[in-house]
């Protein structure tokens, strides 16, 4: 009588321990959020360097189109305020809230989303970057449309550095509003729609004189998050702004800002995982 191991039947000590799922092998860490960020706003900006030129004459020119348009029809030094720093901030407009809609649209559209999704960054990061290279864009811009305004109408140019904090605060409620609406909509034509209605919401709510409105549109212009920036623009031109009021309009385009970019990089998840 041959006698057989115990290791080799089917039932044995050896079959179960091989029946006994083994740890999966650890992965590296995901990247953190900031050096993500970098990474990908450099990337977005190498990409976008080259529709750097045109972007920035066709943003620039529209919004000095307007004030001089505008210049024949103001007829007070604070409509000419409002005026000047809505014209400012529609630049910002343009890049961040209808350029990236469309952007994200075609993105989703074109299946880039699936290139993000496989690397291992946070999508907080693929968000942010991007907006954050759409919205660099407007700089230069902003600052000429600035300076144009001012010398146009006759303000002063000793408190252009507000527009320092303005662009990167107004261009991050903006930025979040444009990439929620291109990540949530169906098809890129929608999300070329929907950034086109909010470019000139931000447009006519943010140029136009408050004073003249009805108070239906009042309460829409109260409701956009480029009209604070507007406003904490506007409000340095006096002779002694009152930095509080400055402050708190900037602190309400910087809650907005953090909402928006959540809300954004929700649809991101959202549409990545579809």
């Amino acid at each position: 009588m041959s006698v057989v191991p115990a290791e080799v039947l089917p039932g044995g000590v050896l079959a179960l321990e091989e029946t006994v799922p083994r740890p999966a092998v650890e992965l590296g860490p995901r990247a953190r959020l900031w050096p993500s960020l970098v990474a990908v706003y450099r990337a977005q900006l190498s990409r976008a360097r080259v529709a750097r030129i045109p972007l920035l004459f066709v943003a620039t020119f529209q919004s000095v189109g307007i004030m001089i348009m505008m210049r024949g029809v103001v007829d007070s030094r604070g409509e000419a305020q409002s005026v000047v720093a809505g014209s400012s901030v529609v630049v910002v407009a343009y890049v961040a809230l209808n350029l990236l809609a469309q952007y994200f649209g075609q993105l989703r559209a074109s299946g880039g989303l699936d290139h993000y999704a496989t690397l291992p960054v946070p999508p907080a990061s693929v968000v942010l970057g991007a907006a954050a290279a759409y919205a660099s864009f407007t700089v230069p811009g902003t600052l000429v449309t600035a300076v144009f305004g001012c010398v146009l109408f006759g303000l002063p140019l000793s408190n252009l550095w507000v527009l320092l904090a303005v662009i990167p605060l107004a261009g991050a409620a903006l930025s979040g509003l444009g990439a929620a609406c291109g990540l949530l909509a169906s098809r890129p034509e929608l999300a070329t729609l929907l950034g086109q209605l909010g470019m000139s919401a931000a447009l006519l709510l943010g140029v136009l004189p408050p004073d003249r409105m009805p108070g239906i549109i009042r309460l829409a212009r109260d409701l956009l998050p480029s009209t604070y920036g507007v406003e904490a623009y506007a409000r340095t031109f006096g002779a002694q702004p009152d930095w509080a009021v400055v402050l708190a309009d900037l602190g309400v385009c910087a809650g907005v800002g953090v909402v928006s970019l959540a809300v954004a990089t929700w649809a991101y998840r959202r549409a990545a995982v579809r």
